[in-house]
């Protein structure tokens, strides 16, 4: 009989060292040999937030390496007149501005909690002593700096050459899908647990434009939202349908 996981604050399971980690592959730690993760985990703390903290604000020297073990995090920057721009949601096993580090620059964005969270944090020098003693961390440092430009490509190729905010929120729900979607008798279920302001913050619009096209939607049939889910009756006619959208 297996034991139940251990419980922390704010009921999540608590992510006690690395090798215990479920995440997905591709995180930056994975994969990495047995001895590099023990080093690993003499060096990395561990603390558990709210929704709505902050990490890290723009513009303050990087001291370390933050792990999302669980929950979400944002990365957003602000303009001189108040406006927000997200610049990409951070999930489990995934880190934090670690181009940042190894430019031994400023945090170029702040990073705040979606949901309750426990993350992981590696001093900066204890990480640059990782990356030296092991190639393999070097290597992954890389693959996962490669990920995070293909992600910023992305992201400006939302903003930049969708021709509607239509368009923008159909990319983002779809890209959201990849990660928290399931497809249902239903319909393509999102749970999506964002207020039309996060979302719009997501896609370069204001919460009135996010609140209007969901209200049109709702009112079409093309979605049903409850709570925190949103399901997408028919994903291939909504997402051809919404792809020549006029221009808002």
């Amino acid at each position: 009989m297996s034991e139940d996981p251990l419980r922390g604050p704010y009921n999540l399971n608590v992510i006690e060292n690395c090798f215990g980690c479920v995440t997905k592959e591709e995180g930056l730690f994975c994969q990495l040999p047995h001895s590099a993760l023990t080093e690993l985990n003499n060096s990395r703390q561990s603390a558990f937030y709210p929704r709505g903290a902050l990490l890290f604000v723009e513009g303050q020297p990087t001291r370390g390496l933050f792990v999302i073990c669980s929950g979400q995090a944002k990365l957003y920057i602000n303009s001189a007149d108040g406006q927000s721009l997200t610049l990409r949601i951070v999930e489990p096993g995934e880190v934090l501005c670690l181009s940042s580090l190894v430019a031994d620059e400023a945090y170029p964005a702040t990073a705040e909690t979606l949901s309750p969270s426990q993350i992981g944090f590696i001093p900066r020098l204890a990480f640059m002593q990782l990356m030296r003693a092991h190639p393999d961390v070097s290597l992954r440092v890389a693959k996962h700096l490669s990920m995070e430009i293909s992600k910023a490509w992305q992201q400006t190729r939302m903003l930049a050459l969708s021709p509607d905010t239509h368009a923008k929120l159909t990319q983002f729900l779809f890209n959201y899908a990849e990660k928290h979607g399931q497809v249902t008798e239903e319909g393509l279920r999102i749970t999506l647990h964002m207020t039309h302001e996060e979302i719009a913050r997501n896609i370069g619009s204001s919460r009135e434009s996010v609140s209007r096209i969901m209200s049109e939607w709702k009112q079409r049939g093309v979605v049903r939202v409850s709570g925190g889910t949103l399901t997408i009756s028919n994903p291939k006619e909504f997402r051809e349908a919404m792809a020549p959208a006029r221009s808002r």
